[in-house]
Formats: C-alpha cells, sequence, structure tokens
C-alpha cells in the first residue's frame, strides 16, 4: 500500500486556494479533506461537512487532551483547529490528506513531532500557490468587497509576509491567470510524485 501523507496548501489571501481546493475535491475523491474544529456559531442552512462546530469548553479541552495539531483565532474572535484524528488515520489508511493553513499553521504543523524532521513518523510536504504578480492579488482583494485604505494597508503587509513563506515549501506553483486548468494539473502532478 502507498504510504499516506498530508499535502499543506500555502498562498496569501486572494491567489485561487478555495477554487483549487474545490476543483481538486470534485476532480480526486480519492483525497481526504478534513474537517477543522470551529468555536464559531454554525450558519443558517450550514451542515456538518466542513467543520465539527464546538464549544469553547470543548474546544479547550481538546487541547488539553493534545487532539488538536494546530489552532488559530480568525476573524471575529472564533477559534478553527486542525484535528489529528482527521490527519492521522487517514495517512495510515495510504490516504493523500489535503490541507488548506495559514503560515501560522504551516509553522506548527511542520514542527509538530508528528511532521518534524527525517525520523518523523508520517510524511509531511507544502505546496505555496503563488500569484502572477502582487498586483493581481491587490485587485482581488479590492474586488471582493469595499474596504479602507487602512485594511487594504494591512493585507498588503500580510501578502508580503506570507509570501516570504514560499521558499520554506517543498514546490512553488504560480498560479497564472486565466491559466487556472494548468495550475491544478500542476498540483496534481505535484501530489502524485512519490516522495
Amino acid at each position: 500500500m502507498n504510504q499516506g501523507k498530508l499535502i499543506l496548501i500555502i498562498g496569501p489571501s486572494g491567489v485561487g486556494k478555495s477554487v483549487i481546493l474545490n476543483t481538486l475535491r470534485e476532480r480526486n475523491p480519492e483525497l481526504h479533506f478534513p474537517k477543522s474544529a470551529t468555536t464559531r456559531q454554525q450558519r443558517q442552512g450550514e451542515g456538518n461537512d466542513l467543520y465539527h462546530f464546538v464549544t469553547d469548553e470543548e474546544f479547550d479541552q481538546m487541547q488539553k487532551d493534545g487532539k488538536i495539531l494546530e489552532w488559530a483565532v480568525v476573524h471575529g474572535g472564533a477559534r478553527y483547529g486542525t484535528l489529528i484524528e482527521e490527519i492521522i488515520p487517514p495517512i495510515e489508511e495510504g490516504k493523500i490528506v489535503i490541507r488548506e493553513v495559514d503560515v501560522q499553521g504551516f509553522d506548527s504543523i511542520k514542527s509538530h513531532e508528528l511532521f518534524r524532521g527525517e525520523q518523523a513518523p508520517y510524511v509531511l510536504k507544502s505546496i505555496f500557490i503563488l500569484p502572477d504578480d502582487k498586483g493581481q492579488l491587490i485587485t482581488r482583494i479590492t474586488n471582493r468587497a469595499p474596504i479602507s485604505e487602512q485594511e487594504l494597508a494591512r493585507r498588503i503587509a500580510s501578502m508580503e509576509q506570507e509570501l516570504t513563506y514560499a521558499t520554506e515549501c517543498d514546490f512553488q506553483i504560480i498560479n497564472r491567470e486565466g491559466e487556472l486548468d494548468e495550475t491544478i494539473e500542476e498540483v496534481e502532478t505535484v501530489m502524485g510524485l512519490e516522495f
């Protein structure tokens, strides 16, 4: 049986990660996309297919019990976490597990004892999705919804900081404007490589 692995997808906001992940999910049903645990409220009509909705107390307990691989506080103060039970059992079944993370999540996971160093029990690979150019990202951010100059400046600073992580990843793939299919094929090729 092929050894399973965890593949992290990283990249700045607006680079197209969500579209890439949704297409991968549609085209590759054998891949495993883990659910996040979150303390945010479940929205009207939202199912349980993407998230484990938990209380703050339950999240605290999961952290205390060592059940969370990495976590972060996201907009509005809600916590989101990657559950070990959503990652390790599928890897042990020989599956490729795909997880989108921010740079803090990337740092946390790559330094976790399950994935750190040559002797780590599980294989971790990372793919950084790069923009064609930074102007493309700024346009996408401003086209999504109206934002203040201060918020735009904050997001640009965040993007610049995130882009410094590209060289720390195993693979860098440019999502060129109008070439989404080619980008997705490149991601699929990289995932299928024997590491």
